[in-house]
């Protein structure tokens, strides 16, 4: 390990997701020391709550850190080493129409599938696309490590309008669920378990996991998944405790009965079984509602407690956010060189050899100071291959859209997508979303 210590930006500095990285990236210093955070937002309001509690905290925990947080993107994005991008255009009043337009018309709503998740990916291009461009043009030898959603939509966005960028396209879901299956196993970590892994972000299938004396897993965390999905490894330490995830977590035993020769990532219920989705959604309370109701208030008032107090001493809540030490571990591996594995959204080039070349696809990379090299995972089974056709198609369409302004492109996509019945429903969630996303989309004509 060199001496070096390093700067970051998280790029969402307003997000209730931004303390807990902050106290995340204090927690790891020894393997990767700081000597700078700063925070970057559009929404100077909503940044200011956040950064002053985070600010109080750094003075009496790491008073040797430089903190600063803006609106100025030369102040941001000068002499940094990596950005945590962790955008959400719209916030989460946009999220909320996401969710509600699509149900409107009998269709599930969802902030990364469906419709709900193309609105979101038509909103996230441009915002991501800037974030890197100020990186490039301040911080040329830095690395973006981006986990804003839609992760798929924006990653083949990225691979299209700046395919030479220094930027890792991430999710922590799979993170999530493979701690999951590790505590199935009796295993303390996720990093004592080898997986293989093939599909689109929110999109996969595991096919294979080793512990690291070689032994087969993949049977022991089967009979669990068979018969309580991913249910069996929650508590209320877990991340996603709120009824919806509890639900999703046990729902993944019937998408694991379509093909028990693999283990499903949670988002496949929503292409799998879209009609029992949208018989359990309330169209007038959404998973937004949850959030703006449950993690938004929990969040700011922690904040607002603190700044108000002038101190985080003796403030109940704010924590490190355990589970994105992930994050920490793949900056290590680009400034160490430690050739650590991770999932990363890439471009397939062969990597599955029987799938679009050109598909940015999730699968297992070897990480080092020279970026990522892809572990190939073979042939996939039809089944999946043609599930993952049609969806990088929708996502392959969306970008198209909004790269050309094409409305007829982003009806195509919508209408491909396997949670939408028909052209016509397509066209009328179309027409309502355009209306509602006038602030963010380009021009569709």
């Amino acid at each position: 390990m060199n001496n070096k210590k390093y700067s970051v930006t998280v790029a969402g500095g307003g997000s209730t997701f931004t303390p807990g990285i902050v106290l995340m990236l204090l927690e790891n210093m020894d393997r990767f020391p700081i000597r700078s955070i700063k925070f970057y937002d559009n929404d100077a309001k909503r940044q200011e709550t956040v950064a002053k509690a985070c600010e109080i905290y750094l003075k009496e925990n790491a008073p040797e850190i430089e903190f600063a947080y803006t609106t100025d993107p030369e102040t941001a994005f000068t002499d940094i080493d990596f950005v945590l991008a962790h955008i959400r255009v719209g916030k989460y009043a946009m999220r909320e129409k996401d969710e509600k337009i699509p149900l409107k018309y009998g269709v599930l709503g969802q902030e990364t599938c469906g419709p709900g998740g193309i609105a979101y990916g038509m909103r996230s291009i441009g915002g991501v696309i800037e974030i890197l461009d100020y990186m490039e043009q301040y911080s040329p030898d830095a690395w973006m490590l981006n986990y804003s959603n839609p992760a798929a939509i924006v990653a083949e966005a990225t691979r299209r309008l700046r395919p030479d960028s220094k930027i890792l396209n991430i999710c922590d879901m799979p993170i999530d669920l493979e701690e999951k299956m590790a505590h199935m196993c009796g295993l303390k970590s996720r990093k004592e378990m080898q997986v293989g892994y093939y599909g689109l972000n929110h999109f996969g299938w595991w096919h294979k996991i080793h512990d690291k004396d070689g032994n087969d897993l993949m049977p022991q965390i089967k009979e669990h998944v068979a018969v309580n999905g991913f249910a069996d490894a929650l508590s209320d330490t877990n991340q996603h405790v709120d009824a919806s995830w509890r639900e999703t977590f046990t729902k993944v035993k019937d998408v694991y009965a379509v093909d028990p020769s693999t283990i499903p990532n949670t988002y496949l219920k929503y292409y799998l079984y879209p009609d029992y989705v949208v018989e359990h959604s309330n169209k007038e309370y959404t998973r937004a509602n949850e959030v703006i109701d449950g993690r938004e208030k929990h969040v700011f008032g922690i904040c607002n407690d603190i700044i108000e107090k002038g101190t985080s001493k003796g403030v109940e809540g704010f924590e490190a956010d355990a589970h994105a030490t992930y994050i920490v571990d793949l900056a290590c591996a680009l400034a160490e060189n430690t050739n650590e594995r991770f999932l990363l959204i890439v471009e397939n080039e062969g990597a599955i050899e029987n799938f679009d070349r050109t598909a940015m696809v999730e699968i297992p990379c070897i990480v080092g100071r020279n970026g990522y090299e892809k572990i190939c995972q073979g042939a996939i089974p039809q089944f999946q291959k043609g599930l993952m056709e049609q969806q990088v198609s929708v996502e392959k369409l969306t970008v198209e859209a909004w790269i050309e302004g094409n409305y007829n492109k982003l009806w195509q996509a919508i209408t491909l997508s396997k949670t939408v019945p028909s052209a016509r429903v397509a066209k009328l969630i179309l027409d309502d979303l355009i209306e509602a996303n006038k602030e963010y989309w380009p021009e569709l004509h």
